[in-house]
């Protein structure tokens, strides 16, 4: 899996040259540091003798495995985001069955905020809304986005000229001992999306909702990355970002930044309900995600989603619990399936104000399909090995806790204010999600 992986990746970053302007390629840039080139290629040295000039590219194997898994996992991970991010559920304000044509109230609240209830809206009736989604992305896998580290390797040259030339077999990782040489890079990134998303949903049948969501994603990226030669042994002759042997430039740093707006992955919805009570309902909910966001600017995931949900909502007077449980499909080479869960109630606590509180989890299928690079080993002049990254290898589970209000107005229009707190720290996550919204139903 990783060497298609990395092959995916070495196509990648061949396409990243330094004017490229989709924000995947913005993350590219911040380890080029020689214009026209390829990641980790050092200008210097290739700018040099005849003799150094062969250790220009010594460094980009190591880009490409490293840094490319390292883009790849990001990109990945800020698309998921957009993919993952909940919106409004499909039924919101009041419910209706209707009993001889005469609509029969079935809901005591607005409902929840995120998560849903079995209740159908009724047949003709229409839910519309939208509501703003604000992050700021603070860490990867419980890294800060602003203390990102990566150590990247010496190739392992190998070969008769190389032999010929040290005297002995290069075999060895570490022969010649310029193979130890390696560049530490100090990565930052400031990360900002907002989602904007537009919602409807038409109750087609007195037991079917079908809907459709219509989100716009702005994306903003800032990065800075500081990059350091470590020679082996504190002295270099055959590597250097410039300069010359005798004066080499060691260290270097690059500064990217960029936006894009547009529109993300629009959803299509359908709810039925099967069952229901004056005291329990139950539906099943399926949702599909169409690749229709730019995955280059980081607007969409790049592949289609299906979501399944089995609905069960209960009603004691103003106290509404419900669970969610399904699955999340994705078809996609480099993200998994998830399990979704999500338990909570809705609390009319007067009539023109509801609490909603969720836990709302998104728990992975399987071992991750996209893996950070494992520690590198040396056998010469002495056994060692390093960690190329400080970045875990771990699951990407996601639990959150929602906390939020509806607001009742006299004309009917539902506002709605929302938190969405991580609880741990799988994948990119920000400290909390900031929602604001419109809901009508009529």
């Amino acid at each position: 899996m990783r060497h298609h992986l990395w092959s995916l990746v070495v196509l990648m970053l061949a396409a990243a040259p330094l004017d490229a302007q989709s924000l995947r390629d913005k993350i590219a840039e911040l380890f080029i540091f020689a214009a026209g080139q390829d990641p980790l290629f050092l200008g210097g040295t290739a700018g040099s003798d005849s003799a150094t000039a062969l250790h220009a590219d010594h460094f980009v194997p190591s880009a490409v495995a490293d840094n490319g898994t390292l883009i790849s996992f990001m990109g990945t991970a800020i698309s998921q985001n957009v993919s993952s991010l909940p919106v409004s559920a499909t039924s919101g304000g009041a419910t209706f069955r209707f009993e001889g044509g005469v609509p029969v109230p079935t809901s005591g609240s607005p409902g929840p905020i995120f998560a849903e209830r079995a209740q159908t809206l009724g047949k003709g009736r229409i839910f519309i809304g939208a509501n703003i989604n604000h992050l700021h992305f603070e860490t990867l896998r419980g890294v800060s986005l602003n203390g990102v580290q990566m150590v990247f390797t010496h190739q392992n040259v190998t070969g008769a000229e190389c032999d010929s030339i040290v005297g002995a077999s290069c075999a060895p990782y570490g022969v010649p001992t310029h193979e130890n040489d390696v560049i530490d890079l100090n990565l930052a990134l400031d990360i900002d999306m907002t989602v904007t998303s537009f919602f409807l949903s038409f109750g087609l049948l007195d037991r079917v909702d079908i809907g459709v969501v219509l989100p716009v994603v702005s994306t903003s990226l800032t990065g800075t990355s500081d990059a350091q030669i470590v020679p082996f042994g504190g002295t270099t002759a055959q590597h250097f970002f410039g300069g010359t042997p005798a004066n080499p430039e060691l260290s270097t740093s690059r500064f990217v930044q960029g936006a894009a707006t547009g529109i993300g992955d629009i959803a299509t919805r359908v709810k039925i309900n099967f069952s229901r009570s004056e005291r329990t309902s139950f539906s099943v909910l399926g949702d599909a995600r169409f690749p229709t966001g730019s995955e280059d600017d980081l607007l969409g995931s790049g592949h289609f989603l299906l979501r399944a949900l089995g609905i069960l909502s209960s009603r004691f007077g103003a106290f509404t619990p419900h669970a969610n449980i399904g699955y999340l499909f994705r078809n996609s080479d480099q993200q998994n399936d998830a399990v979704l869960a999500t338990v909570g109630f809705d609390h009319l606590m007067a009539p023109w104000a509801t609490l909603a509180v969720d836990f709302v989890s998104e728990l992975q299928v399987g071992e991750s399909k996209l893996t950070l690079p494992g520690p590198v080993t040396y056998e010469e002049p002495f056994h060692r090995t390093i960690n190329v990254t400080n970045i875990p290898n771990e699951r990407d589970d996601l639990i959150n806790g929602s906390f939020g209000f509806k607001f009742t107005t006299q004309s009917g229009i539902i506002l709605v204010a929302n938190t969405l707190w991580p609880l741990n720290r799988g994948g990119l996550r920000p400290n909390v999600i900031w929602t604001a919204g419109l809901e009508y139903n009529f």
